[in-house]
């Protein structure tokens, strides 16, 4: 039962991440300011690019939530992550790479725990 709990509440959390950052990323106007803005300008990577990292980020987060597609939407989700950790590495933002430790381990646990309601 407590697993179940804590399984359902990284559901909820890892979705709600992944949904409402890839939101972010999709509604980001060209040339806005911020931190995240900040942060993509420093990976010199093309607006298309950042638009198919946040429909990818988004569909990770609504995959997550059916059972059908639980593994595959953790999988994505770490997969992103890590992609974010290797980004974060080359331009040298060694404090961020590791901030983004725990965000990677929560799918992989998520996919140990199984889906709670399956």
């Amino acid at each position: 039962m407590t697993l179940k709990l804590i399984s359902s509440a990284l559901i909820i959390f890892a979705a709600f991440m992944s949904i409402k950052h890839g939101w972010q990323g999709l509604t980001m106007k060209p040339g806005a300011t911020g931190p995240e803005a900040e942060l993509f300008g420093k990976w010199n990577l093309s607006p298309t690019t950042l638009k198919v990292i946040s429909l990818l980020t988004l569909l990770s987060g609504i995959l997550i939530l059916m059972p059908q597609t639980f593994v595959a939407g953790n999988i994505l989700n770490a997969a992103l992550i890590f992609f974010l950790m290797v980004m974060f590495f080359y331009i040298g933002e060694l404090k961020a790479a590791l901030i983004e430790i725990p965000f990677l381990l929560i799918p992989l646990v998520l996919i140990y725990l199984k889906y709670p309601l399956g």
